[in-house]
């Protein structure tokens, strides 16, 4: 790696974690101030630092955009698979993963257990927001106006005796989703299906997936499936892990 390239590396690590002024940045590096300042411009005028508002050096715009570049082609999916599979394969149950897509929660994966039906959640299909966990567990873990607008989609349709049909209904479920960590569906769109759900998060500790295991209810009750969250939530956190994620599910 050239010398002026491994200095451009260093100084936007430098100015990344606190504004710099020129004399920091060339002390840093250990060269005279012209030299610093000529790596300096040639960075800000590619937008990889700035200015700020006292004059110092901080990250600049162009990689904040590149680093969001970075983290939309994380292939989730890829990653995941493995991680569903074996869930799948251990416990005969469905396993999807749901990923937030704008304003809708889109499954992007599915694997059937050895004891699975045929159930209406198709790859590429949206999940409904008022009923499956994980459409549920994901839409919890959003900021108040992401939502809000996700609760905008939601249908409210009745499909059994235990759908939520209201809005101040799904909302009370979510505050318990977020409380307690994880999401149920309570046979609220096939009666005789019941899941549990769990959150997964992207490498700024953002929710952006979810991960359902999802079973016949005389094979496995709520109850059952319940027992299993700790290992659920285990396997969440592994692809969290995948995804770039660093801390602990708070």
């Amino acid at each position: 790696m050239s010398q002026t390239v491994a200095r451009a590396i260093d100084i936007i690590g430098f100015v990344a974690h606190q504004p710099r002024p020129l004399n920091d940045v060339a002390e840093h590096l250990g060269v005279h101030k012209s030299t610093a300042l000529r790596i300096l411009q040639t960075l800000e005028g590619a937008g990889f630092v700035r200015k700020d508002a006292g004059g110092h050096y901080v990250m600049g715009f162009q990689l904040i955009a590149y680093g969001q570049l970075a983290l939309d082609q994380v292939e989730a999916r890829s990653l995941a698979h493995p991680v569903l599979q074996e869930l799948a394969e251990r416990h005969g149950h469905t396993v999807h993963l749901g990923e937030l897509v704008g304003d809708h929660i889109v499954y992007i994966d599915k694997v059937d257990g050895r004891g699975s039906v045929a159930m209406g959640s198709r790859i590429g299909l949206r999940a409904q927001t008022h009923t499956a966990g994980v459409a549920k567990v994901i839409t919890a873990y959003q900021a108040p106006a992401i939502r809000e607008r996700i609760l905008d989609q939601a249908t409210f349709e009745r499909f059994t005796d235990t759908t939520h049909t209201s809005r101040e209904s799904l909302v009370a479920d979510l505050n318990q989703t977020r409380a307690r960590g994880w999401a149920e569906d309570d046979g609220e769109h096939e009666d005789y299906i019941n899941c549990v759900a769990v959150p997964v998060r992207d490498a700024r500790g953002k929710v952006t997936h979810g991960v359902s295991v999802t079973a016949l209810s005389a094979v496995a009750s709520l109850a059952e499936l319940r027992s299993h969250v700790d290992e659920f939530r285990s396997a969440a956190q592994q692809i969290s892990a995948e995804l770039g994620w660093k801390g602990h599910t708070p």
